[in-house]
């Protein structure tokens, strides 16, 4: 869930800890001179309040798009088998035909193979739940077999006495196999806040969600990333206020957090990938934007690594690009901003890093993907190089490595230039950090009217503010994606591995 921001006085919360942190916000596309961000309203002129209106209006609305649905026959029926898989895939396949599902991610355990998807699901409670469920809920999918077959999908939580779950993120800790995730919860008095949950026995149990940072009434967009050993966890959102910049830390394992808050100008973010690398360093990939009204945006979009070389004692705000605004959202339901600002960020060696981004050449106009490299660890990056086509709009880039120079990526596009009512993802890979890419293999490769939203050009528009990408312990891509017929919906988390 992307949230839009609302402008509008709000009641000042204060930080319940707050530690000492350094940003130093500086272009980097070529090594460029340090810039300090424009100073920023005073705390309290800006609030999130309206988001949890919001998000039940667009809620309500999803539900009624969804029963309409169904009662014309439209959704709901079993999704045809994809017979033509893409070259080198076994084919699209969807987490569920029955279930509206919005907004997947993806994880995967690199020592073994265990495969865990996840979505924000709609329209239904989580099975065996009688009273006080939560609606959407996280719903989990599990393979043990690095996705061959698939276990009875469930909620990764209860959570009885919550209202709604959203945002899904996922990671495997490398050394364990443990399983950490990260989630909006909003109970019944409060809006939303980002919970910590965890399972050591491969998704079967988890622990009760811990609160990242407090109950309080209003937080968005959470990334997570780990050590390889578990024990230092980074999750990064936006809010309590509006869309300032924050990160939480725990150093036990997700026992305990401490929260630091790294934005305070009229710029809003939003978190959309993190790694932490061999030697501890913390990257996070986030863009920011400035709003005017309510979803209106203006001036640039910036996409930012945020990194901590020092286990989140100071943080660094390194711009790796500056971009217009691309085009606005026209499907039923969508604001303005939903195409633009996505990020993501992978180390496919020792202090390189690869970062992707999306903008346009021009306001107003259709976005290309680019990829942007760094050798010294995120201090400097290259100017970007466009790996979508020019005259397509392109959105939601996401990267994944397996080590070695190796470097993966998925993005969308529509077909077509004109028509915003037809979108495919496109996979491509580089062997050598990022300098060239292979051939675009179109992967949702599902035959036309496999879903009522699935056309002979593609899908009807991107179902979720973000995708996901993981390779698993035999080096074989994971790509997961919304589909759906507009941003009301009702659509499909789907998935593709590589043979």
């Amino acid at each position: 869930m992307r949230t839009r921001h609302y402008v509008a006085a709000g009641v000042v919360i204060l930080l319940a800890v707050v530690l000492a942190a350094i940003l130093r916000p500086h272009d980097s596309g070529q090594g460029g001179r340090a810039e300090q961000e424009p100073a920023g309203e005073a705390e309290g002129e800006r609030a999130g309040s309206g988001e949890v209106q919001e998000e039940q209006e667009v809620t309500a609305e999803r539900l009624e798009a969804l029963a309409e649905a169904k009662a014309s026959g439209k959704f709901g029926a079993k999704v045809a088998a994809t017979t033509s898989p893409a070259t080198g895939w076994v084919g699209s396949r969807v987490m569920s035909s029955s279930f509206d599902d919005w907004e997947p991610a993806v994880g995967t355990d690199p020592a073994a193979p265990y495969v865990y998807l996840l979505t924000t699901r709609y329209g239904t409670e989580p099975p065996d739940c009688a009273a006080h469920c939560p609606s959407p809920f996280i719903a989990i999918a599990i393979s043990s077999n690095g996705g061959s077959t698939w276990g009875a999908q469930k909620p990764v939580c209860l959570c009885l006495g919550s209202k709604a779950q959203y945002d899904p993120t996922i990671e495997v800790v490398p050394n364990t196999g443990a399983v950490y995730s990260v989630f909006l919860n909003a109970d019944r008095h409060n809006g939303f806040s980002t919970v910590f949950t965890k399972s050591t026995d491969h998704g079967a149990t988890w622990s009760d969600p811990v609160h990242v940072y407090g109950n309080v009434s209003w937080t968005d967009k959470p990334e997570i990333a780990t050590s390889a050993s578990g024990k230092d966890v980074y999750v990064s959102w936006n809010g309590p206020q509006g869309g300032d910049l924050y990160v939480g830390q725990s150093h036990d394992y997700g026992a305990t957090w401490t929260q630091q808050k790294l934005s305070d100008d009229k710029r809003y973010y939003y978190a959309y990938d993190a790694r932490v690398l061999s030697d501890g360093t913390v990257v996070f990939s986030e863009s920011s934007i400035v709003y005017s009204g309510l979803t209106n945006v203006d001036g640039e979009v910036w996409h930012h690594a945020i990194i901590s070389r020092d286990k989140g004692q100071t943080w660094e705000n390194v711009i790796v690009a500056k971009v217009p605004v691309g085009e606005s959202c026209v499907a039923d339901g969508c604001k303005p901003d939903f195409y633009i600002g996505q990020t993501s960020v992978v180390a496919d060696a020792p202090g390189h890093l690869v970062f992707t981004y999306e903008g346009p050449t021009t306001a107003g106009g259709p976005q290309r993907v680019y990829v942007s490299t760094s050798a010294d660890a995120g201090r400097t990056w290259s100017a970007g190089a466009p790996v979508s086509v020019s005259g397509e709009n392109a959105t939601g880039p996401r990267l994944a490595s397996s080590g070695g120079g190796n470097a993966r990526i998925w993005y969308m596009q529509t077909a077509g230039g004109d028509n915003p009512d037809a979108w495919n993802v496109w996979y491509r890979s580089s062997t050598n950090g990022g300098r060239t890419w292979s051939s675009p293999v179109k992967i949702d490769d599902a035959p036309a009217g496999a879903a009522g939203y699935v056309n002979a050009n593609g899908f009807g528009e991107v179902y979720g503010d973000y995708g996901e990408i993981a390779v698993t312990n035999t080096g074989k891509t994971v790509a997961v994606w919304g589909e759906g017929f507009s941003y009301t919906g009702p659509g499909g988390s789907w998935f593709n591995i590589q043979r």
